[in-house]
């Protein structure tokens, strides 16, 4: 059995839905510390022809707090950042279909930061008819004061993974012997770079899950999440499991986004 563990973000770029997709399981974290530069609350999307922030505001709380403790700030306007998406992509080939979703998920009245997120992954994952389970950390019986790669093993032990699967970004994090010590193949998803037409001439890359739904239809996005390979730890030797994939430049630059 296929595992990763993520952290949970507000509409990832498409190598995060391709890491659900790779998986037979998805563990989401809600018991590690929220930091602040990080991508739960926050991502990119197309303006004008750049790459723009769009954010969740938070309620003032404790650095301390983690992710299932953060919430929402009272003032958060839904609409004001409705109208946000719907000012960027209202010329959107695929705008119509992709607005609804995204209607749905920003309309979620749960305050609480990890619920509203995750709520919104698991609803773009029905979209896209990925059927891999998803379950959270703090609900799986394991030692939560563990950190890291202990605590991951330990995760990948209570469900019964055969083996994990990380973002590239964090090849430096895992020892590759050590999983197999535990008897865990450990394996890294690099994806393939996948360009479309956006409104202008030049193509900006890596941009919000929703920049790809609204440029393109459901059933090109569903092929894209097979667009990748999968690689061992510092052997770089690839994993053939039958997917297409490719060397991916970019994937290095914005390696920090999934670690």
């Amino acid at each position: 059995m296929k595992l990763a563990i993520m952290q949970p973000y507000f509409f990832p770029y498409i190598g995060y839905f391709q890491l659900i997709a790779a998986v037979d399981k998805f563990i989401v974290y809600d018991n590690i510390k929220y930091t602040k530069k990080g991508w739960v609350n926050r991502n990119r999307m197309l303006q004008n022809d750049t790459d723009v922030l769009f954010t969740l505001p938070l309620k003032s709380d404790s650095h301390s707090l983690d992710i299932g403790e953060r919430v929402l700030d009272a003032d958060f306007n839904r609409n004001k950042l409705l109208s946000q998406f719907q000012n960027a992509y209202r010329r959107a080939p695929y705008y119509e279909q992709t607005f609804k979703l995204i209607e749905q998920i920003v309309l979620y009245e749960d305050v609480n930061l990890f619920h509203f997120v995750c709520n919104s992954i698991v609803k773009i994952c029905d979209y896209l008819d990925i059927k891999t389970k998803i379950k959270i950390a703090s609900e799986v019986a394991v030692d939560h004061s563990l950190k890291n790669q202990d605590k991951v093993l330990a995760l990948c032990k209570a469900v019964s993974a055969s083996s994990y699967v990380n973002a590239i970004g964090g090849m430096e994090l895992y020892s590759d012997e050590v999983f197999q010590e535990n008897r865990v193949d450990l394996r890294f998803i690099r994806s393939k770079a996948f360009q479309y037409r956006q409104f202008g001439n030049e193509f900006v890359p890596w941009l919000s899950i929703i920049d790809v739904m609204m440029f393109n239809s459901v059933d090109v996005v569903k092929s894209q999440l097979t667009q990748f390979e999968l690689i061992g730890g510092y052997d770089g030797k690839q994993q053939d499991w039958n997917l297409e994939g490719g060397n991916n430049q970019e994937a290095a630059r914005i390696a920090v986004y999934l670690k």
